[in-house]
């Protein structure tokens, strides 16, 4: 039994910061990716960021320079730390984790709310 386990979310003012953890632990093999996706009312769930292979990383343009993705392999745990936070980032943040051939294990959250407002 897979347990993914997200915190972090809440209200911010635009211009502000939130950071987001997720722990993934149970009956996994080693995860090849480890990432957050968002979706907001009315739209597509999309890719924020993703931690690949413990190292590399691909962020979504709209929030390249704003948003730092990071790792802990040991722990499978990752964080999404988002800065200068923007209306438009308002959304539920799902996080995912997945093994290199993601149909033998794929794995998400149940997401948390991020709601940027003044």
């Amino acid at each position: 039994q897979v347990q993914v386990v997200e915190s972090g979310g809440g209200l911010v003012q635009p211009g502000g910061s939130l950071r987001l953890s997720c722990a993934i632990s149970g009956s996994i093999y080693s995860l090849y990716t480890m990432g957050w996706y968002r979706q907001a009312p009315g739209k597509q769930r999309e890719l924020v960021a993703e931690i690949i292979s413990g190292s590399i990383t691909n962020y979504a343009d709209s929030v390249k320079g704003r948003f730092t993705i990071s790792r802990d392999s040991a722990k499978n745990t990752v964080y999404l730390q988002m800065n200068s936070l923007k209306p438009e980032d308002t959304a539920v943040y799902y996080c995912n984790g997945a093994r290199q051939t993601r149909i033998l294990g794929n794995y998400w959250g149940q997401g948390t709310q991020v709601t940027v407002s003044s």
